[in-house]
């Protein structure tokens, strides 16, 4: 965890809306993405993210500094409530095209063909194992190296290395028709 991190925690415990609102605005847009992602859905992701917020002001307290970073703690939040989101929705993952396609005046065809393969990508993953998609989540959305996605899952190097390998063939092979195959 970083120095600066621990400082706001301690603050946070001791009751500094500051030092929350910081640890908010360091955080949410991460959270926020991480979450979209899985639901595809901005009023399920802007809830989802609310919540990872409210159950890290209800359990400051027993947070403890392990020496995994803070936001692995709140991926972990985030992780358990989708389970749970999944398990009460328990809905169709599609969605309306329209309610995708955004109308700032762009080309509507493109707009909507990015829309399906946006749909396409988002389906696939749900292909993977929990592991694997959050190690391209943080990899590929978060843009964060190999050892500090390590670090935020609690695994070795050479452990996000294979997930990242068998996730990225999985999607390969769900995404790009066998008739298409790479030659």
């Amino acid at each position: 965890m970083s120095e600066d991190d621990g400082k706001l925690i301690q603050a946070a415990k001791a009751g500094d809306a500051r030092a929350f609102s910081t640890l908010y605005l360091r955080y949410q847009p991460r959270i926020y993405r991480y979450v979209f992602f899985r639901v595809n859905d901005v009023s399920a992701a802007e809830d989802l993210t609310s919540e990872v917020f409210v159950r890290l002001v209800e359990n400051i307290h027993g947070y403890y500094d392990t020496g995994r970073p803070l936001l692995a703690w709140l991926y972990t939040i985030a992780r358990n409530l989708l389970t749970d989101y999944y398990r009460r929705e328990a809905r169709s993952l599609l969605t309306p095209i329209d309610e995708n396609i955004p109308s700032d005046g762009a080309d509507p065809v493109r707009q909507a063909h990015l829309s399906f393969e946006q749909q396409r990508i988002a389906e696939a993953m749900l292909e993977l194992t929990e592991d694997q998609r959050q190690v391209i989540a943080l990899k590929f959305f978060e843009e964060y190296d190999n050892e500090k996605t390590a670090a935020i899952l609690n695994k070795t190097v050479g452990a996000v290395k294979s997930l990242q390998h068998r996730a990225l063939a999985s999607l390969a092979r769900l995404l790009i028709p066998a008739d298409e195959g790479i030659s």
